[in-house]
């Protein structure tokens, strides 16, 4: 079969072949039924925790994009999430990690400091409305000019490098986004340089809060929750009256909640989810400090997934009943929230609300929904069900999204 129309089931199965396991030795290795592994493989069970897929990958020896497929291609330019834009993105990266790369480009005029940065602000919005195709088409350029920016002794510096590393978390999320998870790292790399380089801690614990999401990303648990753990201890001096330090303290414990819910200790995520929620309510109700939307719903929205890494099906049901997401500014962070409700409404046995929410968070940000592994495997799943009330509009949503 082509690789492309393997499913994830199918993507479990070829690597376990590989290691020349039977469904015994990997269901025992990792705490699982075969009956259950035998469900997953043959597309009987979707896998709708992220916790669960970076299990099997580790087990497996593999990286977790090998077993979802990424990156996904679509019919439209539009649809396509800004996969077109990926080389251009990836030299410019390049360019901006290598030493000397502002060398290659003198034929290359930059624009002006104050240029850049109402370009970085027009960039942040379209990153936050997840429209990601216009995203690239602006995103190369800016890391570009400011590569040469950076390199230019009579600059102002530390105002360059700040924002090289708006410009990089951008970068960041548009490539975890759509899978290219090794250029997420190179523009982590670059922010964490642009960080070290102005020496601010607000600064720092931004890049250490990417840092964290490209792990998480990949899956790699105990880094990504040491780097919040690490990044917090950074931070804890400085913890004082200013709001931009207290939001970054707030979004790096809702960093460690998330990576402590995909180890499945509960005590531990609940403890971080706690403290976010104590200083998020001391903070603006609109606050988006560095891009990581660091306010009151959101930390509900962070409950909502907390409880679906967990596999508590109705806490995640209960928590989202209390989300008042329209209070958030954020497509991005609206479709997370709807994909998560869904997760949780099929593991309650309640497709016709799943396919609800799935419909909703496809409406308001297609470009973040059909790029996610979960929500892919839910949609397949979902199809098969003889019990929905908008199978029309979940077929052409599966269709939309070319699952085999």
């Amino acid at each position: 079969m082509a690789t492309e129309l393997l499913t994830t089931g199918q993507r479990i199965a070829r690597a376990r072949h590989r290691k020349g396991w039977d469904q015994a030795t990997l269901a025992a290795k990792i705490g699982r039924s075969v009956s259950w592994l035998s469900k997953v493989e043959n597309g009987r069970l979707p896998l709708d925790r992220m916790s669960v897929l970076g299990q099997l990958a580790e087990a497996l020896g593999v990286e977790v994009p090998e077993l979802t497929g990424q990156p996904y291609r679509h019919e439209t330019e539009d649809l396509d999430s800004g996969h077109s834009a990926i080389p251009g993105l990836r030299l410019a990266l390049q360019q901006a990690t290598m030493p000397g790369g502002a060398g290659l480009l003198r034929d290359r005029q930059p624009r002006s400091l104050e240029e850049l940065e109402a370009h970085v602000r027009l960039a942040e919005r379209l990153r936050q409305d997840a429209k990601f195709t216009a995203l690239g088409e602006v995103l190369p350029g800016i890391i570009t000019d400011l590569t040469l920016i950076t390199a230019d002794s009579s600059a102002d510096r530390d105002r360059a490098e700040a924002l090289m590393l708006r410009a990089c978390h951008m970068a960041r999320v548009s490539s975890n986004l759509l899978g290219h998870h090794d250029l997420g790292w190179t523009a982590v790399q670059r922010e964490l340089v642009a960080a070290q380089a102005v020496g601010s801690p607000d600064l720092m614990a931004a890049a250490a809060w990417d840092l964290c999401g490209v792990w998480l990303h990949e899956a790699q648990l105990d880094p990504a929750k040491n780097a919040a753990l690490s990044a917090l201890d950074q931070l804890e001096p400085y913890v004082g009256t200013d709001d931009t330090i207290k939001a970054m303290w707030g979004a790096l414990h809702l960093r460690a909640a998330v990576a402590y819910s995909r180890l499945w200790d509960q005590r531990e995520a609940e403890s971080h989810l706690a403290e976010a929620r104590r200083v998020a309510e001391v903070l603006p109700r609109d606050g988006n400090v560095f891009q990581t939307q660091f306010n009151r719903v959101n930390t509900t929205i962070h409950a909502v997934e907390v409880s679906m890494e967990l596999g508590r099906p109705r806490d995640v049901i209960t928590r989202a009943e209390h989300v008042e997401i329209a209070e958030i500014a954020s497509s991005e962070r609206q479709a997370h929230y709807w994909t998560c409700a869904a997760a949780g409404y099929h593991m309650n046995r309640k497709d016709n609300e799943a396919v609800d929410a799935l419909l909703r968070a496809d409406r308001i940000a297609p470009q973040h929904v059909r790029n996610r592994p979960l929500v892919r495997n839910i949609v397949r799943d979902l199809r098969e069900s003889g019990r929905l009330l908008r199978r029309r509009e979940l077929l052409s949503l599966a269709k939309a999204m070319r699952l085999p």
